[in-house]
């Protein structure tokens, strides 16, 4: 995959009809979106449980593009093997999830993924600053993780902090929790190109009548693009 900065719109199937999720996939890249990012939860480490390997395998012969999973898991080791034999494309592990988070990006790319690295809303970006040379994406949590539909953290100052750090590397900035078209502007602004939506883009359509999935998908990307960064 090329890398460019421009918007894009990664659906999180965590807001999809989890009965249906292979049609949801296609149904929401049918109307635009950039990627599918699947959110992966194991009670541990979030309060929460969500799906694992299986669940991706299942799904990846209906996604045509970038399958971008978050492990919000600990330990991630074990795992990772098991999500690269799942199709998954990006594999995005924790700061805060173990102690040789360098070890973990290592692992991932030599198992053929692009490694991402998460911050948590209380993490400073001081965390990850030893990283951005081996990692593709660094992903924002703008809400504490394990749960779709949470208020939206304000996060502008760590994201342009992120952005200078970045510099010149291709590496992305994706913002997880709480986007819509009335915050993608300030994130977009303040250097973010990968943006992450659940109930946002899946409210107001079916996988059978998924003509709202691409009115929001456009709504967000349309705020984002015009005040990005």
């Amino acid at each position: 995959m090329s890398f460019e900065r421009s918007i894009k719109i990664a659906p999180s199937i965590l807001a999809a009809d989890f009965a249906n999720f292979g049609a949801e996939c296609a149904a929401v890249e049918a109307q635009g979106a950039d990627w599918i990012h699947v959110d992966v939860m194991d009670g541990h480490f979030v309060p929460n449980i969500s799906f694992g390997p299986t669940t991706c395998a299942a799904i990846r012969p209906h996604i045509k593009g970038v399958m971008d999973v978050h492990l919000m898991i600990s330990p991630v080791d074990p795992y990772i093997q098991a999500f690269a034999d799942a199709g998954a494309d990006i594999l995005t592990a924790h700061v805060e999830a173990g102690p040789h988070i360098h070890r973990t990006l290592q692992a991932i790319r030599a198992a053929g993924m692009r490694p991402g690295v998460a911050l948590n809303p209380g993490t400073p970006t001081s965390a990850v600053a030893e990283v951005l040379d081996i990692v593709d994406l660094v992903c924002v949590m703008t809400v504490n993780p394990g749960f779709g539909g949470q208020k939206f953290i304000p996060m502008a100052a760590k994201i342009a902090e992120l952005r200078d750090m970045i510099g010149d590397r291709e590496v992305h900035i994706e913002i997880d929790g709480g986007v819509d078209p009335n915050t993608a502007p300030g994130l977009a602004a303040a250097g973010a190109d990968v943006l992450v939506a659940g109930s946002a883009v899946f409210k107001g359509g079916t996988a059978t009548d998924p003509s709202g999935y691409g009115t929001n998908i456009t709504a967000i990307r349309d705020a984002a693009t015009a005040a990005q960064r």
